[in-house]
């Protein structure tokens, strides 16, 4: 994983000629290789590291301080100007071509809103899941929406407009990914029914080729790993096509309460 993301660093820093890219991206993969190293010694916080490094990183340093709109609106401001750098790299990385490699892994180690919302007392879904999952398409489509009417309208100061759209699209989010938590009794309940961004993450973790596969003459079927799913998975079936198979965000909550250790 670190000679992945080392492999993109040192590219970007080259043909991009900016030193910030080898940085950013090393850093990254840094954050994330240590976190498998604690995960690998049996430390119980080991993923909780991980999205504070990164997280706070991209929330803190990118966002407030760089002025960065990370969000998925920066994405579109950035690409209707044709400019490939910051939130496009970010993007084109992250959550459009990365999946194929480790799927809904930025869910579960970088996203910052679920950063916080993992913080809440609901880690194991309690209620059964929603068939809501189409108001992730509506945000898509408004966040879309958004940023083309500010380009149609040719209205100025656009980045401006993009850092308080970054504050206040931070703000509405963990306001209603917590009020969500609380109403479903499910942490991840955002993440499942209204974050746009999984409308990219999706369809490529289908093709994921880091994935939790089962181990069937191990199991016994007492379905522990689907109770602490807090994304709802059926990770003792090994096809592409299980149950809820693209929401796998590599917690890895399954693999560690495994009583017969036949996750891997």
């Amino acid at each position: 994983m670190w000679l992945i993301f080392e492999t993109i660093a040192v590219t970007l820093w080259l043909t991009k000629d900016n030193l910030f890219y080898l940085f950013n991206f090393s850093y990254i993969g840094t954050a994330i290789t240590l976190g498998i190293l604690l995960f690998l010694h049996n430390y119980k916080y080991a993923r909780r590291i991980v999205q504070l490094l990164v997280g706070l990183y991209m929330l803190v340093y990118l966002g407030l301080i760089c002025n960065e709109n990370m969000q998925i609106e920066g994405f579109w401001y950035y690409l209707f100007t044709g400019v490939f750098e910051a939130a496009t790299i970010h993007y084109a990385v992250a959550k459009i071509f990365g999946p194929l490699v480790f799927g809904r892994g930025w869910c579960g180690y970088a996203c910052w809103t679920a950063m916080i919302l993992d913080f809440l007392p609901y880690k194991e879904p309690r209620r059964p899941r929603k068939k809501i999952g189409f108001i992730r398409y509506i945000t898509f489509a408004v966040s879309l929406i958004y940023v083309a009417a500010l380009f149609l309208t040719h209205t100025g100061n656009m980045e401006k407009i993009m850092f308080w759209s970054f504050l206040i699209g931070n703000i509405l989010y963990y306001l209603t990914g917590i009020a969500l938590a609380f109403l479903f009794m499910d942490n991840r309940a955002f993440c499942k029914y209204i974050c746009p961004i999984t409308v990219f993450l999706k369809p490529m973790s289908y093709f994921s080729l880091i994935r939790i596969t089962c181990n069937r003459d191990k199991c016994v079927s007492c379905e522990k790993c689907r109770r602490i799913c807090p994304m709802d998975v059926d990770v003792t079936d090994n096809s592409r096509k299980r149950k809820n198979a693209t929401e796998c965000i590599l917690c890895m909550e399954c693999v560690k309460n495994c009583p017969k250790n036949a996750l891997s």
